[in-house]
């Protein structure tokens, strides 16, 4: 592409994925118009063996040099469904493991001066995750290509595809039937998720949230931690514990800690909804001087008890606590000490379902509940409040 048809913005749409993690592994990059949504080149190719990190890096980079080749001039915006390299990338995650690193920087390398830098939602991403499953099902050559070459072999573009062997195997990663997965569709994150033991809040049933009362554990509530401590224990090979900042997390997370040997790390994003002025009430008490505002907070996802956040709210900031618990722990048991509205929000996320559901969720103290997230984003919901004996 000649500098003069250079556009002015583009877009590069990148995703990488192992089947194992780490296992068999490819990337994908494209790069698009801004203007017109228009294919410029796309790349593809086999990384051999290597996580789901190392492949999503390695398909940023690919993306970066199709914007070097095609059009250094233009300002560029990078579209990842990878949480982790996005926020890295920005700058706004550390990057602790090295080889890590290595590869952020030859990104920052290429990258033009200014890259936005931009997660979007898997659905959002297909193009390039496709790219990525057709090369690892042999269905799509490596190499770059460019809409012009797709007619011309000697190019190796899009169109010269090996055609598929007669049982070549069909696309897994995308399977959503979790009781027919297998070592193919990779190791899941179990993510354990354990509400904390009763306060007296819990026991007068007020609301109370994150910027309220920080009540402790009552001796009823350490009771029920050192239960489900122990119930952890017995049936979780938990390798990772991550809790609330809150008093009643924290000491609930202590519990557990001592008995499965481990360190508590703390995410201010897994903290309680904050209910603002209905914090330290009853429903009665806020139904009676809230009516109308109470009904709106049950029937709509982004409305906020005065003063306090939304459902819509507190939902973003448990998917960043998500997002780098499976970039940071993938195929681990982790356990996560939290609150009713995190965990019901992270089951409602697991299960794909409306805002609605969050109301009818019984959620008990010191109950876990355990969902596993599988690499390529599937997940399963494997217990729900189980109360220890």
């Amino acid at each position: 592409m000649s500098s003069a048809a250079s556009p002015a913005r583009v877009v590069v749409e990148a995703d990488g994925g192992s089947r194992g993690n780490p296992g068999p592994a490819a990337y994908g990059a494209l790069l698009r118009d801004a203007e017109t949504n228009a294919l410029i080149a796309e790349s593809a190719g086999r990384l051999g063996t290597a996580s789901n990190n190392v492949a999503e890096y390695r398909a940023l980079i690919a993306g970066l040099e199709l914007v070097a080749e095609h059009a250094p001039e233009a300002a560029a915006e990078v579209r990842m469904d990878s949480k982790l390299v996005i926020e890295q990338m920005a700058g706004r995650w550390k990057i602790k493991h090295a080889d890590m690193r290595k590869l952020a920087l030859q990104a920052q390398r290429l990258a033009p001066e200014g890259t936005t830098w931009t997660w979007v939602p898997r659905a959002q991403n297909a193009a390039a995750d496709e790219l990525v499953n057709a090369v690892l099902d042999g269905l799509r050559s490596e190499g770059v290509s460019t809409p012009d070459a797709e007619s011309d072999p000697d190019r190796g573009g899009a169109g010269e595809q090996e055609e598929p062997a007669e049982a070549a195997p069909q696309p897994v990663p995308h399977d959503p039937l979790v009781g027919w997965r297998n070592a193919e569709h990779g190791v899941p994150t179990t993510v354990v998720l354990l509400r904390h033991g009763i306060t007296a809040s819990t026991v007068d049933r007020l609301f109370c949230g994150s910027r309220g009362s920080d009540p402790g554990l009552t001796p009823e509530g350490l009771e029920q931690a050192e239960r489900a401590a122990e119930l952890v224990a017995r049936r979780y090979d938990v390798t990772h514990l991550v809790s609330s900042p809150l008093r009643r997390t924290r000491e609930t997370a202590d519990v557990a800690a001592s008995r499965l040997g481990l360190d508590v790390e703390l995410d201010d994003d897994l903290a309680e909804l904050a209910f603002g002025e209905w914090d330290g009430r009853t429903i009665e008490q806020v139904r009676e001087r809230w009516p109308d505002e109470l009904a709106t907070w049950f029937a709509d996802e982004n409305a906020s008890p005065p003063g306090g956040e939304s459902l819509a709210a507190l939902g973003v900031r448990v998917e960043r606590a998500l997002q780098r618990l499976l970039a940071t722990y993938p195929g681990d048991t982790v356990l996560v000490v939290s609150h009713m509205n995190p965990i019901k929000t992270l089951v409602r996320r697991a299960l794909d379902a409306p805002a609605q559901v969050m109301h009818r969720m019984q959620l008990a103290p010191a109950a876990p509940t355990v969902v596993q997230w599988w690499p390529d984003g599937v997940t399963a919901l494997r217990t729900f409040s189980h109360v220890p004996d």
